[in-house]
């Protein structure tokens, strides 16, 4: 029986997008866009962002790089990467997703670059 993993699917979210709204909005459903094959392959997909978007709203941040939105952002994606078995680093610039895979090797988890690679481990 093959394991079930939880992955952290990691890319840009805010890079890229001079913190357009509309942009940022169309980068978090490119991340998304990974989810649904990973689960249906019977492991359970994470983002960051779906975490740490609604901390966001309920802390007061007003815009993309004040301080709520320092201070919970990228730490939700540190602190969950910790209960992750492996990490899908999808493409673009994102110092966010570079940290991410850092933080993976730190730890001895798999980095995939593709969801094939992903699909193909049995990941």
């Amino acid at each position: 029986m093959k394991q079930m993993l939880t992955i952290l699917i990691a890319g840009p979210y805010r890079s890229g997008t001079n913190d357009d709204p509309v942009l940022m909005e169309q980068n978090l459903r490119k991340l998304e866009e990974m989810a649904l094959p990973i689960f249906r392959a019977g492991h359970i997909p994470v983002i960051g962002e779906w975490f740490a978007l609604p901390l966001l709203r309920a802390g007061g941040s007003t815009h993309p790089g004040d301080a709520v939105y320092e201070e919970i952002l990228y730490p939700v994606a540190g602190r969950l990467i910790t209960k992750c078995d492996a990490v899908l680093r999808i493409t673009g610039a994102s110092k966010g997703a570079d940290e991410d895979v850092r933080i993976a090797q730190e730890r001895g988890l798999p980095v995939y670059y593709t969801l094939e690679d992903v699909l193909a481990a049995g990941a």
